[in-house]
C-alpha cells in the first residue's frame, strides 16, 4: 500500500503563492507519474498537473505559466508552486501517484489539502 501525505494548503489572497507538497512512503512500488487534481465544490475532480519520472510535465490550459509542478524522486515527493492564485483556484486539492509493484498499474490518491483563495 502506497501512504500519500500531503501538505501546504491554506487561505491566502488573490495574486499569492501557496507550495503543496505530497510525500509518498513506498516499499517495491515503483512510481511513473505524480501529480495534482482538484475538486471545487459541486464540480467533478479535474487535472491540475503531472510529471513522469523523467521531469516531463504537463498542466491544465487554466494554470499554465502560474503553476509549476516539480519532484524529487529521491525523496518520492511532488510540489507544486501556485503562483498569482485566483479565486476560481479555490479547491480541495489532492495529490495522485501512477505505478506498478511489477504487475498491473495503479494509482492511489491523498487524503486531499484544502486550498482557499479569498480577500
Amino acid at each position: 500500500q502506497v501512504q500519500l501525505v500531503e501538505s501546504g494548503g491554506g487561505l491566502v489572497q488573490p495574486g499569492g503563492s501557496l507550495r503543496l507538497s505530497c510525500a509518498a512512503s513506498r516499499s517495491s512500488f515503483i512510481i511513473y507519474r505524480m501529480g495534482w487534481y482538484r475538486q471545487a465544490p459541486g464540480k467533478q475532480r479535474d487535472l491540475v498537473a503531472v510529471i513522469d519520472s523523467g521531469g516531463n510535465a504537463n498542466y491544465a490550459d487554466s494554470v499554465k505559466g502560474r503553476f509549476t509542478i516539480s519532484r524529487d524522486n529521491a525523496k518520492n515527493t511532488v510540489y507544486l508552486q501556485m503562483n498569482s492564485l485566483k479565486p476560481e483556484d479555490t479547491a480541495l486539492y489532492y495529490c495522485n501517484v501512477y505505478g506498478t509493484y511489477g504487475l498491473e498499474f495503479s494509482d492511489y490518491w491523498g487524503q486531499g489539502t484544502q486550498v482557499t483563495v479569498s480577500s
